[in-house]
């Protein structure tokens, strides 16, 4: 049985594309980044941490299990930039974009007893110049609120990306090549 640590509806879409059934296996755990972790430390810790905790409520089990866990966290010139709090904070982080790369970090984790093992994916993201009014719009229609870095790159911010290198998966919250070698490497069969 494969359990999905994230209540994320993109998460889920992306392992139907590719076959798996899954559990979902909701947790709620402190996303705060620590001082002087850096994105890469801060986004392994979290998918590790997700995958780690729903795996300790399920140990003593008698049926093998998988638990599934991702973080996805935008990087801009150094700085870990994650979910917007407010509409004023959406439209900050939007400005800062615009007309810049970014880089995206994916780590997804897979837990199985006794083992957790990481990937992680580095993605670069151009966006064009945006518009006061477009990032007003944007803002206004709710999509970015939950999202680091406040866009969805299979929303309606795919009309911002002039340049994508690196996983489309990823950027979406779930890097599927990295997520196949887990579940090889785990004898987890897939399709």
């Amino acid at each position: 049985m494969i359990y999905l640590a994230s209540k994320s509806p993109r998460r889920a879409e992306l392992l139907r594309q590719i076959g798996i059934e899954y559990v979902v296996q909701a947790l709620d755990i402190d996303e705060s980044r620590v001082a002087t972790e850096s994105s890469v430390e801060y986004v392994s810790r979290m998918a590790r941490t997700k995958a780690g905790v729903v795996a300790e409520q399920l140990d003593g089990q008698q049926e093998p299990y998988a638990v599934l866990a991702a973080d996805t966290t935008i990087v801009l010139d150094g700085d870990t930039i994650g979910k917007p709090a407010n509409r004023e904070q959406c439209h900050s982080i939007l400005r800062q974009l615009s007309g810049r790369q970014h880089l995206v970090l994916s780590a997804v984790a897979l837990a199985t007893p006794g083992k957790v093992a990481l990937r992680l994916t580095q993605n670069r993201v151009s966006f064009r110049s945006l518009s006061a009014s477009e990032i007003e719009s944007y803002c206004a229609t709710g999509e970015p609120m939950d999202k680091a870095g406040a866009y969805a790159i299979q929303g309606r911010a795919a009309i911002f990306i002039e340049h994508l290198e690196g996983s489309y998966s990823a950027v979406m919250g779930l890097p599927l090549y990295e997520t196949a070698e887990l579940l090889q490497d785990a004898n987890i069969a897939m399709f």
